[in-house]
């Protein structure tokens, strides 16, 4: 049975990158009838912090995706691995090393990170023994093993040489175990099958596959996905993306889209690019994730988010405006079914909650400015005019409804021999200050007959000033 896991460190807020992986392991699981894990890597304790988890947690459940076992901290096993590090002590797989790095260097005369380096650890490992001072523990490389290859569920067979790689650190002076080791444990604890991560960790796995071997269990899949670059083609930056999925959510993009849009950063089906979730489990697999970088395109996000808009029920998006702009009901003061009423009418011209709510907050504000543009386009000189006879039709509608109000208008322009245009324009410019808006019915029928006349006069007495 397929058992995947998300791992990330509480060492900071849950970027897009980490949070594409969790979705990547989610939908392998269900794609698999498997298990989704969460685990929270915590072994670095200085960096760690409680709202980094909390934040983590936040984000999971506000794209609903949940661990189908109760969320694991690596911390909790600290005892467990010390007792695994010591058996590898015991088995002759692991030593103390008791130079300080500074003090093997100068012994050695070799510099970090090349092959003299790696070397000169193979020929004097362990020589110094029962020192009275701190230590770390060091996997001891098979001397023998010229390679370590694996066969990468996304790019295919990948090789090492184990030239290259020197004894690496298990443990820390403290005993507190390195990520290399805590992660292989952990993995065969939990019974990991495959590996789902950024190809940034590539260079771990041979260091972990030989630990693997030398604890004597069976290494998982591994499956390294290629990263999210920024439109540069370099790793993706604060300029490209938010830095934390909640800024996601706090700017009002939909939970599903982003979802959709993470996924189809690094995995295709055909030209496909609205997918729901149902459809993502079904499709999903290993065959259809690339191996090269994936743009983080913020347009084509905010493109796929208004489509999502779009076909969303207009009560959750009230739902969402209210909880990213509390202010948004005492700023209004309208009822449930004008709030909604604006909303449709709203977001059809908008790509995030935030600018829905934005957008409906600012047209209850009257224009104190009117767009030059505009106005050299619409109003001729008898624009004027033409507003001051819609007012006095306006003031003696009794019932300031769609019908209503479309009926007066419509009349008057057919009366008059003009064209819809030249009169509805003037009038949204009146409205909102430009003559971009949706509906002017719907929108002078929402505003209502008091908002609707005072901004109409206003604009009169701009225009016989203007003149």
């Amino acid at each position: 049975m397929v058992r995947v896991r998300f791992a990330p460190s509480p060492t900071g807020y849950l970027h897009i990158g980490s949070f594409r992986t969790a979705l990547f392991n989610w939908l392998f699981a269900r794609h698999n009838k498997g298990t989704f894990l969460v685990r929270i890597e915590d072994t670095d304790i200085e960096r760690s912090k409680q709202e980094y988890t909390d934040a983590i947690a936040d984000a999971l459940a506000w794209i609903n995706i949940k661990a189908d076992e109760p969320i694991v901290m690596q911390s909790d096993r600290f005892a467990e691995h010390v007792k695994l590090i010591q058996s590898l002590l015991d088995k002759g797989l692991a030593y103390k090393d008791y130079y300080t790095q500074d003090e093997f260097l100068e012994l050695h005369k070799v510099k970090t990170g090349t092959a003299e380096f790696a070397k000169a650890f193979k020929v004097c490992r362990g020589q110094l023994q029962d020192q009275d001072k701190p230590y770390v523990i060091r996997f001891k490389l098979p001397l023998e093993r010229k390679e370590i290859c694996f066969d990468d569920a996304i790019r295919g067979r990948v090789c090492f040489d184990v030239e290259q790689l020197d004894d690496f650190v298990l443990a820390r002076p403290d005993g507190r175990p390195m990520y290399n080791f805590v992660v292989v444990a952990d993995d065969m604890h939990q019974g990991i099958t495959h590996v789902i991560r950024g190809e940034d960790h590539i260079s771990n796995t041979p260091k972990q596959i030989l630990l693997y071997e030398a604890l004597e269990a069976q290494p998982p899949i591994f499956a390294h996905l290629p990263l999210i670059l920024g439109k540069s083609g370099n790793r993706l930056s604060k300029r490209d993306a938010a830095t934390s999925v909640m800024d996601y959510k706090e700017q009002g993009y939909l939970p599903d889209a982003l979802l959709n849009y993470l996924v189809r950063l690094g995995w295709s089906h055909g030209d496909q690019e609205k997918f729901s979730r149902d459809e993502l489990i079904e499709l999903f697999g290993f065959k259809s994730v690339g191996k090269k970088g994936a743009i983080f395109d913020s347009e084509k996000l905010d493109w796929l988010n208004g489509v999502y808009m779009r076909e969303a029920e207009n009560p959750l998006l009230l739902e969402m405006i209210r909880e990213i702009k509390p202010d948004f009901d005492q700023t209004l003061d309208k009822s449930d079914q004008d709030l909604l009423s604006f909303i449709e009418l709203y977001k059809e011209r908008t790509k995030t909650v935030a600018e829905l709510a934005q957008a409906i907050m600012d047209v209850h504000v009257a224009p104190t400015i009117y767009d030059d543009a505009a106005c050299d386009k619409w109003v001729q000189e008898s624009t004027a005019d033409d507003l001051s006879n819609i007012i006095a039709l306006l003031e003696n509608v009794e019932t300031f409804d769609l019908a209503s109000i479309k009926n007066e208008i419509v009349s008057y322009t057919k009366k008059e021999g003009k064209k819809l245009g030249t009169i509805a324009q003037p009038i949204r410019i009146a409205l909102v200050g430009g003559s971009s808006s949706p509906s002017v019915f719907e929108l002078l029928t929402l505003l209502g007959k008091q908002k609707s006349l005072t901004r109409l006069k206003q604009f009169v007495s701009f225009l016989n000033k203007r003149a």
